[in-house]
């Protein structure tokens, strides 16, 4: 244990430098309250995106790198912001007539629109619980509205009333003067019609823990701050949560980063130490646009889930956090290969290279083996030639490249092969665009079938690689890559693919003939 600390305690792995920073507040004693406080926060506006999934995939990632390096004990919590009014109707959920009427009211007083949960916050609080649970985390789900309900958040509350004038004074040097006039860092709940009003406070009475302010009929109302009757702006509830909770460690996006210094203050001001922080770059659509749960572009965790393993999106959160990353279908394969040369690089490192290897975080420094003896990318190709339908339509094929392997002793190939036919069919097929050959690569063809069908060698992959390399070079290829290129989109059309050595093997010698006899005859 003490080589795995002391290596952590130098490593450059971005999880690793974060639990450091963490370790660092503790430095000098440990926590009062005995643990590490994590926490995650979602607001339930909306359906679960994969960022949320983020969030709590990096947060764990950094929990588990603190335990290596230190024997605190540690608490992740994941914080739903379900007692918010719901400010606009997502597109893509059913009834939005009936949401439209619900519209400023507390998440977890709106109708579910699927009809399935007591309220729409309670819908999407069970979504993101189940999406969770699918990857095996380990957290405590907190809900706003228990919480403020509850009391246990009428302590702060009561500070917040106390020390109303320092909280407005920083929220309204951050405010255009026009939003200053009307601002309150408190918002009602209206005792009739059940919506959250955002109204300027007429008094706020540290001594009885009451507000007054008019509704907008102008009725003059007076509640107290506990019980669940008010809550707090988005902002101040922030650090307010922070301080409620004592939370050592929180990251978000990119677009809450100028917000920092005003969550940090009104933490402060409400007596608590302000969080370690963690800021990351957004995720983008196909299009570059931010994805938005009330739109539901870009991926969500299922769509992800439906065409590969859930290690494989751990893989795509893990890698540079703080650059953007486009969410879209085509990223899947590419993540999943990537993933599967990780793990089999994994064994053979020195400590200080496991601990920078993506799969130490994915896996909490217990990485499986992998069995994935064929390539994500080279199961695509084969769904294309093959006519698969399902897994066992391409394992005649494996088996002839592999075989030693079946579904029994590779279980991630054989999950893989079903994921290959089924995103083959969804994105590849549709999009194939097949194209003919130049002169030079006709001849080229030609000549790769004369070699093929003389072929005496064994069904090695480095072999048969080696002979498409000697018919690109023959036939005055300066760049092999548009050699292998034209392969692709002649035979496949796909712009690229993985070592075309490799999927002779997998395919074999004399299909592989049929298939450009095909090709040059179609394209004759």
């Amino acid at each position: 244990m003490s080589s795995l600390r002391d290596a952590a305690m130098k490593s450059k792995a971005w999880p690793f430098e974060e639990a450091r920073r963490i370790l660092k507040r503790y430095e000098k004693a440990p926590p009062e309250k005995g643990h590490v406080l994590f926490e995650t926060g979602y607001g339930p506006s909306g359906l679960p995106h994969i960022g949320t999934f983020g969030e709590v995939a990096r947060t764990t990632m950094i929990r588990r790198a603190f335990e290596v390096i230190s024997d605190i004990p540690t608490r992740l919590i994941c914080f739903s912001d379900d007692l918010d009014g719901m400010r606009k109707v997502p597109d893509n959920v059913p009834n939005q007539a009936m949401l439209h009427e619900n519209l400023q009211r507390p998440l977890t007083s709106v109708p579910d629109p699927f009809g399935q949960y007591e309220s729409f916050g309670h819908h999407n609080n069970a979504m993101l619980r189940r999406f969770l649970d699918t990857f095996g985390f380990e957290y405590e789900f907190y809900s706003a509205t228990e919480f403020y309900k509850s009391g246990r958040f009428d302590t702060v509350l009561l500070r917040a009333a106390e020390r109303y004038d320092a909280i407005m004074e920083v929220m309204l040097a951050s405010l255009r003067e026009e939003r200053q006039q009307s601002y309150s860092c408190f918002l009602p709940i209206h005792p009739e019609t059940g919506r959250v009003l955002y109204v300027p406070m007429k008094e706020v009475n540290a001594k009885d823990g009451t507000i007054t302010f008019d509704d907008d009929t102008g009725r003059e109302w007076t509640l107290p701050v506990t019980g669940g009757q008010v809550k707090l702006q988005w902002k101040p509830d922030f650090g307010a949560r922070w301080a409620a909770l004592d939370v050592d460690f929180e990251m978000y996006g990119k677009d809450h980063s100028t917000n920092t210094p005003i969550y940090d203050r009104i933490c402060e001001i409400l007596g608590g130490r302000k969080p370690e922080h963690f800021t990351y770059e957004l995720f983008l659509d196909d299009q570059g646009q931010k994805i938005s749960k009330s739109k539901g572009n870009g991926l969500t965790i299922d769509e992800w889930l439906t065409y590969a393993a859930t290690e494989s999106l751990s893989y795509f959160m893990y890698q540079k956090p703080k650059t953007a990353k486009r969410m879209h279908f085509d990223v899947i394969p590419k993540a999943v290969d990537e993933y599967h040369q990780q793990l089999r690089a994994y064994p053979g490192q020195t400590l200080e290279n496991q601990l920078a290897n993506p799969v130490w975080h994915i896996h909490g420094g217990n990485p499986p083996a992998s069995d994935m003896v064929v390539p994500f990318g080279m199961l695509l190709n084969l769904a294309s030639v093959a006519g698969a339908t399902d897994a066992k339509g391409l394992w005649g094929f494996i088996k002839r490249y592999a075989p030693e392997a079946s579904p029994g002793t590779h279980p991630q190939l054989d999950k893989a092969a079903g994921f290959a036919v089924r995103y083959f069919t969804d994105f590849v097929a549709p999009k194939r665009q097949f194209r003919a050959p130049t002169d030079q690569e006709r001849a080229a063809m030609e000549d790769l079938l004369a070699r093929l069908r003389v072929w005496e060698g064994t069904n090695d992959a480095e072999a048969l690689q080696s002979l498409c390399f000697a018919v690109g070079r023959d036939h005055g290829f300066e760049n092999l890559r548009d050699w292998f290129k034209a392969l692709y989109e002649v035979l496949l059309g796909a712009s690229e693919g993985p070592r075309f050595g490799g999927f002779i093997a997998l395919y074999g010698v004399k299909e592989t003939e049929a298939l450009i006899e095909g090709a040059l005859a179609r394209q004759g």
